[in-house]
């Protein structure tokens, strides 16, 4: 049974999860209310291992899920329609007895607006409109709908937030709460329904780790007498054998210190701990350096080509770590810590690519540098953070955001003081 989180005003939480009823074969739906839309940052923060998929009444909410989690992956929002904003209009003429065009309105965007004014055959001029984002201040939203009224320019208002229609509704405003339709909801939910069987697959996939004990041959030397190599082996067996019973997965021994552990995707990702919990004690009797590479596939070979270029990625990094390619090219490094950087190693834009090329930059550079950024959330940035964060010589940092400035893909917007001698260093952002 699939855990779905669903996230909104308490009102539209209790309706969706009333609407879920139908869906309840599959899915087990679970109620995260909010009283103001910021708290969604730690209801997800807080939540996200207890769920499978989150579902929010609305797109905002989904926005700065977004923002906190790093993914969208898990997550489904309704998606707001010009049928809700008729159903607004309607309401509005059945209560006031006749249609009104004077109002205000706050909404995300300004396109499904148009488009439904447009349809009404409405005039712009008598609809004063509020754009709002994750940023914005709920009693700013409050106070442009009051203002509207007190100046005498609107007949009533469409909010998007039961705060603000509840603030409304005490000062004496007539005004409309913009909710999705039955309809829409019940799209979403097909969505989410979609959404979990997809997820279902992605867990059945297929994982592979290969587990290297590096420069075994040296360990090898180092052994007393044969017998000690072979009790050696046989503790490293037996703490890859506990991880093959975590895993419910099979241990292939391939020589001089190189193993390989098949099992399922989901297996491997909520084991993540027990893996790193093993890659300790093996460095630990072995005395030596432990490299992994986790791959994911449809097959077992689409899985081991994964897992061997994931390897191969985990011997460049002198810290080592979990290195994860997934079956869509994503790669995972220091996969299941705080650090965890997710990027690709894959672009379609041709005209980005020629780019990068003649910066004579791999797509791989770029998109690690890009998730670094968004994982930090910088909006600005010195070689010297690139060079901490992504293990670099800072001479390589700065030649790479050099190649970048080269071709048009980032711009130095300005230099940073520093107390002691010395050139201060240059800020700058990705375009």
């Amino acid at each position: 049974m699939h855990r779905i989180g669903v996230v909104g005003p308490q009102p539209s939480v209790e309706r969706m999860i009333d609407m879920g009823k139908a869906f309840e074969k599959d899915m087990r739906f679970y109620p995260y209310p909010y009283e103001r839309f910021q708290e969604t940052r730690e209801l997800v923060k807080a939540n996200d291992h207890q769920v499978d998929v989150w579902l929010f009444s609305g797109k905002l909410s989904y926005m700065i899920a977004r923002q906190e989690l790093g993914s969208a992956e898990n997550m489904v929002h309704v998606q707001h329609t010009e049928a809700s904003l008729y159903k607004c209009f309607l309401m509005m003429a059945k209560e006031q007895g006749r249609f009104l065009e004077r109002v205000s309105i706050d909404e995300l965007e300004k396109t499904q607006l148009d488009y439904a004014l447009q349809q009404l055959e409405m005039e712009h001029r008598d609809v004063y409109l509020k754009i709002y984002d994750v940023d914005t201040n709920p009693e700013e939203l409050l106070d442009f709908h009051l203002q509207m009224w007190r100046e005498g320019k609107t007949d009533g208002a469409i909010t998007c937030f039961e705060g603000i229609y509840r603030g409304l509704k005490a000062a004496g405003v007539p005004v409309y709460w913009f909710t999705p339709t039955r309809l829409e909801i019940l799209q979403t939910f097909r969505i989410v329904a979609e959404k979990v069987r997809t997820l279902y697959f992605k867990d059945t996939q297929i994982g592979v780790e290969i587990i290297e004990i590096e420069h075994f041959d040296r360990v090898a030397e180092k052994a007393k007498s044969p017998y000690h190599l072979q009790h050696l082996e046989l503790r490293l067996k037996e703490a890859l054998l506990h991880l093959c019973e975590k895993l419910n997965g099979s241990l292939l021994e391939k020589g001089n210190g190189r193993y390989v552990v098949f099992s399922s995707r989901g297996a491997i990702e909520r084991e993540i701990d027990i893996l790193r919990e093993t890659i300790r004690q093996l460095s630990l009797v072995s005395e030596s350096m432990v490299a992994v590479g986790v791959g994911f596939g449809e097959t077992v070979f689409t899985a081991e080509v994964n897992a061997r270029r994931a390897i191969g990625q985990s011997k460049e990094k002198a810290e080592r770590g979990i290195v994860i390619v997934q079956e869509d090219g994503t790669v995972i490094e220091a996969a299941g810590l705080e650090s965890e950087l997710a990027y690709s190693y894959r672009m379609q834009d041709q005209e980005f690519l020629e780019k990068l090329k003649k910066g004579n930059i791999s797509v791989r550079t770029y998109n690690k540098i890009e998730a670094l950024i968004r994982r930090m959330g910088w909006s600005e940035f010195t070689t010297k953070d690139l060079a901490l964060h992504l293990h670099l010589d800072e001479r390589n940092a700065r030649r790479i955001v050099a190649y970048l400035c080269e071709v048009d893909l980032a711009e130095c917007i300005g230099e940073e003081s520093v107390s002691t001698r010395g050139r201060p260093s240059k800020i700058y952002r990705l375009k």
